[in-house]
């Protein structure tokens, strides 16, 4: 049966999508778990990757599952009442863009909420995941072609923070430590973890965190990294992995987690 607003009453069902640099994945959501009803379903990323084409990729993605009602998007950068301020891995046309203007266009009127991906990772991780029941100032890290962040105190955002930007060492920190350096480099865990280990502490000695939740598709091999790192401040793998986006876009969509 196609997910509508009139869904029945005691079904907390939601619809995220997540856009990244090359996969545009979405999918239901049990809001009460965290946990998919369904597979996701996974569309390449446009090339070039302009707002008017991803737009509509999203389309085709929450049309596979007849979803009417409203819905949550991710982008890969920063995002401030809707209007993008940074287009690092998708095509500099997005810049001063309307996303939700843009995403519900394609959609014929659906409501639609844009927010940031490694926030909505946090999001879903602080209520689902690694950082559930954890008070305190919770950063979540995801390590892929670049670094994320996301900052969550007590249960709240502060969206749109950019650690994979900071400097350590006189290099821009997602330069330094992101997963594609490991690769790049053909570094092994020791070698990379010494990377890491310096990222975390430029961030603990500026903000002393209590937790670290690291993600990204690294995540999934946690057990070769994580007990290598030095920094202070302990860190934990990311539990919902790939589908932590999705999940945060859904939760985005039923109230403004970014206020």
């Amino acid at each position: 049966m196609p997910e509508t607003e009139s869904t029945p009453p005691g079904q907390n069902r939601g619809f995220g999508v997540d856009v990244g640099g090359s996969g545009v994945k979405g999918g239901i959501v049990d809001l009460d778990t965290g946990l998919l009803i369904g597979d996701r379903f996974k569309l390449s990323t446009p090339q070039p990757s302009t707002p008017a084409a991803v737009a509509e990729t999203v389309a085709e993605v929450v049309r596979h599952f007849d979803w009417t009602g409203p819905l949550g998007v991710t982008y890969p950068g920063v995002v401030v009442n809707g209007v993008v301020q940074t287009a690092a891995n998708v095509d500099k046309g997005w810049i001063g863009a309307n996303g939700p203007e843009i995403i519900s266009a394609a959609l014929g009127g659906q409501q639609v909420t844009v927010l940031n991906d490694a926030d909505a990772a946090g999001l879903a991780e602080q209520r689902y995941g690694a950082g559930r029941n954890q008070s305190g100032v919770v950063v979540l890290l995801t390590f892929g072609t670049g670094i994320g962040s996301a900052v969550i105190h007590n249960g709240v955002l502060l969206p749109n923070t950019e650690f994979g930007h900071l400097e350590v060492g006189g290099k821009e920190a997602e330069h330094r430590a992101a997963s594609s350096v490991k690769e790049r480099k053909d570094w092994s865990y020791e070698r990379w973890s010494e990377e890491v280990t310096k990222v975390l502490v430029t961030i603990e000695n500026a903000i002393w965190p209590d937790l670290f939740i690291a993600g990204g598709g690294i995540s999934r091999k946690a057990d070769k990294w994580i007990p290598l790192l030095k920094n202070r401040t302990p860190v934990v793998a990311a539990e919902l992995q790939n589908e932590a986006g999705i999940v945060g876009a859904a939760m985005a969509a039923q109230v403004d987690v970014t206020r």
